[in-house]
C-alpha cells in the first residue's frame, strides 16, 4: 500500500485524464453516490483498494474469476507464456486446444472463432446470421446488453439504465433501423415482429439468462418458444452466454434449459480474467466466415496466447475437484440467507441466482420482475444505492449498480459468506 494515495485523490487525478475517471462507465459509481474504489490487489475472494481496506468481492471483475483473483495455476501459466512472448499475430497451438475444449462441451458448436470481448463476439455473431441467412433484421430484447456495438445499443440493460440513458449519443437511426426489439420473457412480442417482416429476420439473440437488468431469469417456455419461432421462421438463434457461459451451468445455459443455439458466444470465463472471447457454430455456418468464407472479421490480438494460457488453466482448474458444485451450493445458500434476512425485517426484495451467478432487487412496491419493463417499474436504486454503501463500510463489495449481477467463486468460503449475511443484516436494520 501507498499511504499518500486516496481513492479520492486516485479518482481526482483519473477524472482529469480518462472521461468520468473511468474506463468502463458503471465503476463511476454514478448511481449509487460516492467515491469508486482504486484497486491495489485481488487475492481469493477478496479485493484489497489503495488505502489497503479488503473487501470480500461479489463482482470478480464482472464474471470471469470464477477461481477469484489471482489462482496461482493461472498466473503462472501466464508467466510461462509470456516467458515466450506476448503476442506473435500467428497462430499458436493454444488456441486449438482452447478451441477443442469449447467444442468439446457445447454440443451446438462445431467450429469457434476467438475475438477479444464480448462485444466483438456478439457483433460478429449478428454479421454472421447476417451472411448465413441473407436477410438482415435482427431481433433482441429491451434490456439485454450484448456489448456496445451501435446496432445492438437499442434499448439495452445495465449501463444506459445506470446512467439514466435512454438512448446513446453518436448511434444513428440508421445503424439501429435492421434492430427489432421485443420484450424479455413474452413469446407473443417475438411473434409479432415475426409476422410484420416476413421473410426479412436473419436472427434472435438472447441473453439466456438476462443479467444486465438485474438477474433474470427466463419462464419455462420462453428459450424454448424461440427456439421453436426460428425454426418455424427460417432464423438464426444466437445465444449470448458470455455471462452464464460456465456459471449458469456446465457448460452453460443452454444445458441447463435444455435448448440449443445455431450461434453461441462466450467471454469471461473463458479468458480466465484476460481479454478473451468467441462466437461458434456448426460447421455449415461457421464456413461463412473467412479466409473460408466472405464474411470477414478479423483481430491483431485475437487468440492472444497470454489469454489462451489463462482461459485453459482457467476451465481445467473450474472443471476439476467439484469446484462449480461447490460454487454453486454456495450461491444458494448466500441467497437463501439474504432473503431470510430481508424478510425478518419486512424489507421489499427479489433476491434469485442460478448455478454461481445472483441478483438482488429492492423493490419500490410488491410486484416480480420478470423483464426490463417492470424493472424500471419496481426496483429501487436509491434503496439499493444505501444497501451498497452500508455494505462497502463494513469491507463488502457489490455492484455499483442496481442493476447489475453479482458472481461467487470457489474461493469464497462460509466463513465469507457468514461475515457478508452479519454485515446484511446490519444494513436491512439500517434500512
Amino acid at each position: 500500500m501507498n499511504d499518500r494515495l486516496t481513492n479520492e485523490r486516485c479518482f481526482e487525478q483519473a477524472q482529469s485524464l480518462i472521461p468520468g475517471g473511468v474506463n468502463s462507465p458503471v465503476r463511476a459509481f454514478h448511481s449509487v453516490g460516492g467515491t469508486p474504489i482504486f484497486i491495489e490487489k485481488g487475492q481469493g475472494a477478496f479485493l484489497i483498494d489503495v488505502e489497503g481496506n479488503q473487501y470480500v468481492d461479489y463482482v470478480l471483475s464482472w464474471g470471469p474469476l470464477v477461481l477469484g483473483h489471482a489462482f496461482p495455476t493461472v498466473v503462472e501459466s501466464v508467466v510461462q507464456s509470456a516467458q515466450n512472448g506476448t503476442s506473435f499475430g500467428a497462430p499458436t497451438r493454444a488456441e486449438t486446444e482452447l478451441a477443442a475444449l469449447l467444442v468439446s462441451l457445447f454440443s451446438s458448436m462445431d467450429q469457434v472463432r476467438f475475438v477479444n470481448s464480448g462485444t466483438e463476439a456478439t457483433m460478429s455473431a449478428i454479421r454472421l446470421a447476417r451472411a448465413f441467412t441473407r436477410r438482415d433484421k435482427i431481433i433482441k430484447f429491451s434490456g439485454n446488453y450484448h456489448g456496445h456495438a451501435d446496432m445492438l445499443l437499442a434499448q439495452a440493460g445495465s449501463g444506459l439504465a445506470t446512467l439514466s440513458l435512454s438512448a446513446c449519443s453518436g448511434v444513428t437511426l440508421h445503424s439501429v433501423q435492421d434492430t427489432l426489439v421485443a420484450q424479455y420473457n413474452h413469446l407473443k412480442s417475438v411473434e409479432t415482429l415475426f409476422e410484420a417482416h416476413p421473410g426479412q429476420i436473419a436472427g434472435i439473440i438472447v441473453e439466456p439468462v438476462a443479467g444486465n437488468m438485474g438477474l433474470v431469469l427466463p419462464q419455462h417456455d420462453f428459450l424454448s418458444g424461440l427456439r421453436r419461432l426460428c425454426d418455424e421462421h427460417g432464423a438464426l438463434l444466437i445465444i449470448d452466454e458470455v455471462m452464464t457461459g460456465f456459471r449458469a451451468a456446465i457448460p452453460g445455459a443452454q444445458t441447463h434449459f435444455d435448448v440449443q443455439a445455431d450461434i453461441t458466444c462466450l467471454g469471461k470465463v473463458i479468458g480466465g480474467g484476460l481479454p478473451v472471447a468467441a462466437y461458434g457454430a456448426r460447421q455449415e455456418i461457421m464456413e461463412q466466415v473467412a479466409p473460408v468464407g466472405n464474411m470477414y472479421q478479423a483481430g491483431t490480438l485475437s487468440g492472444n496466447p497470454l489469454g489462451m494460457a489463462a482461459g485453459l488453466s482457467t476451465l481445467r482448474a473450474w472443471l476439476s475437484e467439484g469446484r462449480f458444485e461447490y460454487t454453486s451450493q454456495l450461491c444458494r445458500e448466500f441467497v437463501e440467507g439474504l432473503n431470510e434476512l430481508a424478510s425478518r425485517r419486512g424489507i421489499l426484495v427479489q433476491i434469485s441466482s442460478i448455478g454461481t451467478l445472483f441478483g438482488i432487487y429492492f423493490l419500490k412496491e410488491p410486484g416480480r420482475v420478470t423483464n426490463y419493463e417492470e424493472a424500471k417499474r419496481y426496483v429501487d436504486p436509491v434503496r439499493y444505492a444505501q444497501f451498497f454503501h452500508q455494505m462497502l463500510k463494513r469491507g463488502v463489495y457489490f455492484a455499483p449498480s442496481a442493476y447489475e449481477a453479482g458472481f461467487m467463486s470457489s474461493a469464497h468460503t462460509k466463513e465469507d459468506i457468514a461475515k457478508t449475511l452479519h454485515a446484511a443484516e446490519v444494513a436491512f436494520a439500517l434500512l
